[in-house]
């Protein structure tokens, strides 16, 4: 049996060692990928619909429920006008969570900003609940530690079906 080299480390292989590492390396590219898959696979992302009032904004919600049984949001939102900018003018953004449970929550505020060389403004908030949200909205607001959403709805996601 003629023994090939190693091309990384010019160790001589016979066929038998050669056929070994390879089935290793295979099964090893075939697990990363499964597991790659699962971790991406199990978030559920929903887009913001098109805003009458910040035209040029968009965003995305992902949810992931976690082995505690918690939902963790992850929301961005780019091009979002500074509240002050608006008529009549908000002091503040607030993300509001809809759910079956427990009704509409405030999870918290929203600042725009620009992240590196860019001039795009862009906001994000991430937080944990124990509530399966259906819905998101963002409202400029006065004040960022209201109960009750005003009536400047800014951007708002499709009902969230759950399965």
């Amino acid at each position: 049996m003629p023994a090939t080299r190693c091309t990384m480390c010019n160790y001589k292989l016979d066929n038998k060692t050669m056929k070994t590492k390879m089935n290793v390396m295979g099964r090893n590219i075939f697990l990363l990928t499964v597991l790659a898959l699962l971790f991406t696979a199990c978030a559920k992302k929903v887009t913001f619909l098109n805003s009458s009032v910040v035209p040029s904004a968009e965003g995305a919600v992902s949810i992931k429920k976690d082995n505690n049984n918690n939902y963790n949001i992850d929301l961005d939102v780019k091009r979002l006008a500074d509240p002050s900018r608006l008529t009549p003018p908000r002091a503040v953004y607030v993300v509001w969570m809809e759910t079956t449970q427990s009704g509409v929550q405030n999870i918290g505020q929203l600042k725009t900003s620009t992240k590196g060389f860019s001039k795009m403004l862009s906001s994000s908030l991430k937080t944990v609940t124990p509530h399966q949200p259906t819905g998101f909205f963002i409202t400029a607001e006065d004040d960022a530690t209201g109960n009750y959403p005003g009536m400047t709805v800014v951007l708002k996601t499709a009902t969230i079906v759950n399965k």
